[in-house]
């Protein structure tokens, strides 16, 4: 026969130690989140704030005294702006001919910059010299270079016969010019990033494709170009942000001419500024926000997907 010993009854002080150990379990749980506290102010004072501010304003006309409630009247104004459709139709062949480019040239002097060449090191610091360079800077000096007359472009080609074309001053070149030089001032960094994610593919591939005999076009068609997917992605995403927001180097070289011929959305509004129609212009850069971003998040979803598949 067995005995089974009395259960002790718990104590007064029990209760309170299960208490203050849950609670301590719940302070060291949400102790990390405060580390996001700083970066949450930051963001929400730099970012929604004004973000939310700019949905506001864009709803009235508006001074630095005061601000009149009109509802949507500012957009639809803007949308009656002559120079809307060629600006819309110019920032998008300007996004796409620049991240176009970008992400052709960044790839390929990736390539050559993570190969086995002389002075690789001091050829990727030339390559990302230009994206140090102040924009407006770089806007001056290529408009200088561009000059029909006198420009040094259009003088080197007449050494070998050629007589160069006006780059900024006819309408069908203009924007494309400005283009060329966005894509000077701007491949060193999708350089970069392509040399990051050519670095990081394991030599066990390339070794693997050797075995197999495959050879260079083999080993960029079928190594390269696959395993460096994501920084493809990270350089599309970024090249098309900044093309389709383009307005600093546009407003530096052509200042949206000749004519309308170069400009672009951000320039459009630019002049509504400067025209003193506040409240119109804010309502056009939240529909360049809205326009920016409607293109955007899907890509990037979409890029991400491909990413994951391959």
């Amino acid at each position: 026969m067995t005995t089974v010993a009395p259960t002790r009854p718990p104590t007064a002080e029990q209760p309170k130690a299960a208490t203050r150990a849950r609670r301590s379990a719940k302070m060291r749980s949400a102790y990390p989140t405060w580390f996001y506290l700083p970066a949450a102010v930051i963001y929400g004072t730099l970012f929604l704030i004004p973000t939310f501010a700019s949905f506001y304003f864009s709803l009235t006309r508006w001074t630095i005294s005061k601000s009149t409630f009109i509802g949507l009247d500012n957009f639809t104004e803007f949308f009656q702006e002559p120079a809307l459709v060629k600006g819309f139709v110019n920032t998008f062949l300007y996004a796409v001919v620049t991240s176009g480019l970008k992400v052709v040239l960044g790839l390929l002097l990736g390539i050559l910059l993570t190969s086995q060449i002389r002075a690789r090191g001091y050829l990727r610091s030339v390559v990302f010299f230009p994206v140090l360079v102040s924009t407006v800077g770089v806007g001056i000096t290529f408009t200088a270079f561009m000059d029909p007359s006198t420009g040094a472009i259009n003088r080197a080609l007449a050494t070998v016969g050629i007589d160069g074309p006006g780059w900024l001053t006819e309408p069908s070149l203009a924007l494309f010019s400005v283009a060329l030089v966005d894509v000077w001032k701007g491949v060193g960094l999708a350089t970069v990033i392509y040399i990051a994610g050519i670095v990081s593919i394991p030599q066990d591939y390339y070794e693997a494709a050797k075995i197999d005999g495959a050879g260079p076009w083999q080993l960029f068609r079928n190594v390269i170009l696959p395993l460096s997917w994501p920084a493809t992605s990270t350089v599309i995403i970024l090249s098309l942000i900044g093309g389709l927001r383009s307005f600093d180097l546009i407003w530096a070289m052509t200042r949206g001419g000749p004519g309308f011929s170069s400009d672009v959305v951000a320039s459009v509004i630019y002049k509504q500024y400067q025209a003193g129609f506040y409240g119109l212009s804010t309502a056009g850069n939240v529909i360049l926000f809205l326009v920016v971003t409607a293109i955007i998040v899907p890509l990037s979803r979409f890029l991400a997907r491909k990413e994951v598949e391959r």
